[in-house]
C-alpha cells in the first residue's frame, strides 16, 4: 500500500498542469489512506488556489492530523477563504469538523451561525463537535433546535450525547427520540447499538433488551453493547 501511494504521489508529481479536480482526488485519496500529512505536503507545493471542493479535503485532512502544523494551515485556510464558499454546506461541514477537532469550539460556532441554510449534515458536524469536546448540555441545546428532518448519523450522536450525559434531560430526549425514530434506521446497527448503549447507561436494561431483539442482523458490536451494558 506504501509504494502504491509512492508511486500515486511520484504520477501526480509528474503532472505539469494540475487541476483543483487532480489535487482534491488526490488529497482524497491520501485521507483515505491515513496519511493526511501527506496532503499538506502536496499542499505547500499548490500553486493554484484550491476551490470549495479542495478546500473541503484539506480541511478533512488538517481534522485527521490535528497536529500543530495542520492546526495552523486550516486556520490559515479558513481565514482566506472566499466569502461565498461559506454557502457550500460541504465546505462549511468540514471546516466546522476541523475547528471541533481542534477544539476551537467558538469558531466553530461563528462559521455555524453564518451559514444561510443549514442542513442536517451541518447540524450533525455541530452536535457531534459538541459531544466531542465534551460540551454535551451544548449538544442537546443545539438538537432541540433543529426543525428538519434528522438522518440517521444525527439519531447516533444524539444517543450518544445522552448516554455520556445520563441526566434527566438526557433521558427525557433520548428515549422520546427512540420513540420517534423510525423503523428502518433500527435496522442499522450503529444507530440501534447507540440506543442500546444510551438504554443501558439509563439502567433501562428491559428497553435495551427489546431494542436489541427487534435486530435482524446482529454484529460483534451489538453484542457487545448488552454485554458491556449488563
Amino acid at each position: 500500500e506504501c509504494k502504491d501511494i509512492d508511486n500515486a504521489m511520484h504520477l501526480f508529481s509528474s503532472i505539469t498542469k494540475k487541476s483543483n479536480y487532480m489535487y482534491t482526488v488526490m488529497f482524497k485519496g491520501l485521507v483515505t489512506n491515513n496519511v493526511p500529512e501527506k496532503v499538506l505536503d502536496l499542499f505547500d507545493e499548490m500553486k493554484i488556489e484550491p476551490n470549495q471542493f479542495t478546500l473541503s479535503t484539506l480541511f478533512n485532512a488538517c481534522a485527521k492530523l490535528c497536529d500543530d502544523r495542520a492546526m495552523k494551515i486550516g486556520k490559515e485556510l479558513l481565514a482566506k477563504m472566499p466569502e461565498n464558499y461559506r454557502n457550500n454546506n460541504i465546505t462549511s461541514t468540514s471546516a466546522i469538523d476541523m475547528l471541533m477537532k481542534f477544539g476551537d469550539v467558538e469558531s466553530a460556532e461563528r462559521i455555524f451561525r453564518s451559514i444561510k441554510t443549514k442542513n442536517i449534515i451541518t447540524y450533525g458536524a455541530m452536535v457531534k463537535g459538541y459531544a466531542g469536546n465534551e460540551t454535551f448540555e451544548k449538544a442537546l441545546d443545539l438538537f432541540e433546535k433543529i426543525d428538519i428532518e434528522l438522518d440517521r448519523v444525527t439519531y447516533t450522536i444524539v444517543f450518544n450525547a445522552c448516554a455520556k450525559l445520563c441526566n434527566d434531560r438526557a433521558m427525557k430526549i433520548g428515549k422520546e427520540l427512540l420513540a420517534k425514530m423510525p423503523e428502518n434506521y433500527r435496522i442499522n446497527n450503529i444507530t440501534s447499538t447507540s440506543a442500546i448503549d444510551m438504554l443501558m447507561k439509563f439502567g433501562d436494561v428491559e428497553s435495551a433488551e427489546r431494542m436489541f431483539r427487534s435486530i435482524k442482523t446482529k454484529n460483534i458490536i451489538t453484542y457487545g453493547a448488552m454485554v458491556k451494558g449488563n
